[in-house]
């Protein structure tokens, strides 16, 4: 593709700032080392350890089946980003403007919206998930006050909150690349702390933690339904997990150099990183379970209970700044574009920064007392579930029905007759295929006697919305829909 073809001759002020424009490759400096890093730093946030600590405990299920559950979610995400990845290497444009091609120019604000929603969730979140390792490391080195709490937080939880909201403002104000910088050296000190973390844990439980292993892999605890639903539970589960970065991969391929560096970092970050991290979580639970009777699957809890002023430091700091990594990156920048698409002329990517982290403030500080009380599985697969259908929309209108061809000038145009105009601005039929599929996949959530495909709803509704959408569009062929040549 030349350059020039990324240019945008005609500027519709409703669809058009600098930052949805398509970016040029001699402006793009992401390698895999750069995709590596957002995997990294996603999996190894202390949510994402949570998650796969717990999924150990809670299925029921043989310890080698979980491993290899979890080693198969990897593999499926890998392909799924590596199809939604490629569309914005190639031509440079962020996920609310690669799904105009599906949904319409104007119709592209609802999955946009949707999106960013979960964003903003998913950043209050990460907030609190981050603050508690800044609390750790203050009531270490200052104490833990006087126990009072508002709304579940202490007075220290309340400080280290607003710190780590505050910290992150200034990281992402001042741009991708100092975001960039931040995730590269994260990602791999967080290793480091948790292979530490992980060495002091066996020490210090000696000759017992092999036979606490052994009991997490012999499968003793109770089990309801059958082994292959577990397994099956926890492989829909952890792609729930990822569910929103899958769909829209694109915000950071955008600034990926070529493709092949794309499937490098996707395969180095997802599969392989999954695998390792997990067995670092298995042995650091085993752990837990000799040196405190119980199991405990969040590292901020395992630390302070290791009782070292050193290892709490630096794995305090180490937490911190892997969540904040993939808070920025896989939370924060997506709301930012999304809300930058609904009015281009009025809100910059930095103002939409702003909105997602002045909402999400409430989201996090509401973490503790109400957000929790659904559970956490629970809660990752209904935010997965509602947005599951676009992704099939967007891949099945990519490779099937554009063909892997885009007209980036009818990208950035809403008179009517363009090819993505269709309906003043909506295509009907990609609506019609996403609420069919999101009615069916979240009710695999919330209702109960859907309640055995839990565990599925993503996958399902994606599945749906890409055939739903398929067979809407057989009929319809837009005049951008031309082979690649």
């Amino acid at each position: 593709m030349k350059e020039n073809e990324l240019d945008i001759q005609r500027i519709d002020p409703t669809l058009y700032n600098e930052d949805l424009a398509p970016l040029k490759h001699r402006d793009r400096n992401w390698g895999a080392f750069e995709i590596f890093n957002v995997w990294s730093n996603d999996i190894q946030s202390l949510f994402g350890y949570t998650l796969a600590a717990s999924l150990f405990l809670t299925y029921g299920l043989n310890g080698w089946a979980v491993m290899a559950a979890i080693i198969l979610a990897g593999v499926i995400v890998m392909y799924l980003v590596n199809l939604t990845g490629k569309p914005s290497v190639k031509y440079g444009i962020p996920f609310p403007v690669m799904v105009r091609a599906s949904m319409g120019v104007r119709g592209a604000n609802l999955p946009a919206m949707l999106r960013a929603i979960i964003g903003i969730f998913w950043y209050g979140v990460q907030t609190y998930f981050a603050s508690t390792a800044v609390a750790l490391l203050i009531t270490a080195l200052f104490g833990a006050g006087d126990g009072a709490t508002f709304l579940g937080l202490s007075g220290v939880a309340w400080v280290s909150f607003v710190i780590v909201w505050l910290f992150q403002i200034a990281i992402f104000w001042q741009g991708i690349e100092r975001i960039k910088h931040f995730l590269n050296w994260a990602g791999p000190l967080v290793y480091l702390v948790m292979v530490v973390l992980m060495i002091v844990v066996w020490v210090q439980a000696g000759d017992e933690l092999l036979p606490a292993i052994a009991t997490i892999f012999s499968a003793d605890t109770e089990r309801s339904g059958s082994a292959v639903a577990a397994f099956l539970a926890i492989v829909g589960t952890m792609v729930a997990y990822f569910a929103a970065v899958v769909i829209n991969f694109g915000d950071f391929t955008r600034f990926v150099r070529t493709e092949r560096q794309m499937k490098l970092g996707n395969l180095l970050g997802l599969p392989l990183n999954v695998a390792f991290f997990s067995f670092i979580a298995l042995i650091i639970t085993a752990g837990t379970l000799v040196l405190f009777g119980e199991a405990l699957t969040n590292p901020a809890d395992i630390v302070e209970r290791v009782d070292s002023l050193p290892l709490t430091i630096v794995a305090a700091l180490t937490f911190f700044a892997a969540t904040v990594g993939i808070n920025l990156v896989a939370n924060f920048i997506p709301p930012a574009y999304d809300l930058a698409n609904l009015f281009p002329s009025r809100i910059s990517f930095k103002v939409g920064g702003l909105i997602t982290a002045g909402v999400a403030f409430f989201v996090g500080a509401l973490w503790v007392s109400v957000i929790s009380q659904i559970g956490v599985p629970g809660f990752v697969n209904a935010l997965g579930a509602v947005v599951a259908p676009f992704y099939g929309i967007i891949v099945v209108d990519y490779y099937l029905v554009k063909r892997q061809h885009l007209d980036m000038q009818q990208l950035f145009s809403s008179e009517p007759g363009t090819a993505y105009y269709y309906v003043k601005g909506w295509n009907t039929r990609a609506l019609v295929a996403f609420l069919g599929a999101a009615l069916f996949s979240i009710s695999t959530v919330l209702v109960p006697a859907l309640a055995a495909l839990g565990g599925y709803g993503w996958m399902i509704g994606a599945a749906l919305g890409g055939t739903f959408y398929y067979g809407l569009m057989l009929s319809h062929r837009p005049a951008a829909a031309t082979p690649a040549l």
